[in-house]
């Protein structure tokens, strides 16, 4: 049986190539999102819409995703909650957060947020590139086919 792809959509850069894997896998997606925005028709995509506010689609989403599911999010406190509730996380560049992967990652983002605060990093993350798209298709792919094996 398949699971669902649920998207953190706001600011997702790979909402196409979900589609892509997705509709080839024959697996549902839900985005999820803040506001209204459009969503292909044919094809199993729908849009879930949450009210405004701080962190509200991550609590949909983290309240909704079970075993099974994968969840697509570069957030990494939503990251972890997915993680303990036992679906797979994948991050827009394809990065997977694990039970084993996950502990650091809240770990180099709290020290990265405390460095912004002080002033020391001015800068954020390197732009998004082609070899991340390439890399999240195969990691999505690859996701969806070991779940399905289960």
């Amino acid at each position: 049986m398949a699971g669902t792809v649920y998207v953190d959509a706001d600011a997702c850069p790979v909402k196409r190539e979900v589609y892509r894997v997705a509709e080839r896998h024959r697996w549902p997606v839900v985005l999820v999102a803040n506001s209204w925005m459009a969503i292909p028709r044919d094809q199993d995509v729908r849009l879930q819409v949450v009210p405004d506010g701080p962190d509200e689609a991550d609590k949909w989403i983290a309240a909704t995703a079970t075993a099974g599911d994968v969840v697509v999010t570069a957030d990494v406190p939503l990251a972890d909650r997915c993680v303990k509730a036992g679906a797979v996380v994948l991050s827009p560049t394809g990065k997977p957060f694990s039970p084993d992967s996950i502990g650091m990652a809240l770990a180099v983002r709290d020290l990265m947020s405390d460095l912004r605060s002080a002033g020391e990093i001015t800068g954020g993350p390197p732009p998004f590139s082609d070899k991340d798209r390439s890399r999240f298709l195969s990691a999505l792919h690859d996701a969806i086919v070991r779940i399905g094996r289960r």
